[in-house]
């Protein structure tokens, strides 16, 4: 599949984003051949299961210029290198407590020349630094994300929805959220993208 999916949900690209986004494939295919942080059937779907899914996040809110955001559990950048080649303006830094996946990150951000991209291998509760936004990819139940990072969120606040949470995952999550009753907003991926791998799939937007 190639990266048409992803001028399809998002037309009004730069030729440089455009750019960016069409190196992906080759760059992880050459680094999941070293490290492995895509599994092999899902490489043939980078564009749809992982670059698309992570802008998920861009299709219910924008950041604007200067928003700092921290990516925790990023594993091979997910979602933080295709929101950043999105949001060029914006800084974000990349976490995972794997090492090994990290070295992926650096090595694909390097390659594309991606200044706004900081990576670190770290847990997350580690991290003494202060941000807009934290995103995320279903790395964990979310009372246990958000116990993760729920001191990482600085007072200024300058974008369209108050500093938060935006968690991407999938299936039933009644159970996780509801001691957060009345705090996040839910939206349905399948409501911005027509493929079925989305039919499921959620961003969980919470304020801290």
């Amino acid at each position: 599949m190639s990266f048409d999916i992803i001028t399809k949900y998002f037309p009004d690209l730069t030729s440089q984003q455009k750019d960016h986004f069409g190196q992906l494939l080759e760059l992880y295919t050459f680094w999941n051949s070293q490290i492995n942080v895509i599994s092999r059937k899902d490489i043939d779907l980078l564009y749809e299961r992982h670059v698309l899914h992570s802008l998920g996040i861009a299709k219910v809110t924008q950041f604007a210029k200067g928003t700092k955001i921290l990516d925790v559990g990023t594993g091979g950048g997910f979602p933080g290198i295709p929101l950043a080649i999105l949001f060029p303006e914006c800084e974000f830094l990349l976490v995972d407590s794997i090492g090994k996946k990290i070295k992926v990150v650096t090595e694909v951000a390097s390659a594309l020349g991606l200044k706004n991209v900081r990576a670190t291998h770290e847990r997350a509760e580690k991290i003494d630094e202060k941000f807009h936004f934290v995103v995320s990819r279903a790395v964990t139940e979310f009372p246990e994300f958000y116990n993760w990072i729920k001191n990482k969120f600085s007072k200024e606040q300058f974008n369209h929805f108050e500093n938060g949470i935006l968690y991407l995952k999938g299936g039933d999550l009644s159970e996780e959220l509801k001691s957060f009753k009345n705090r996040y907003l839910l939206f349905e991926l399948k409501n911005y993208f027509e493929e079925e791998f989305f039919e499921t799939k959620k961003v969980v937007y919470m304020t801290v």
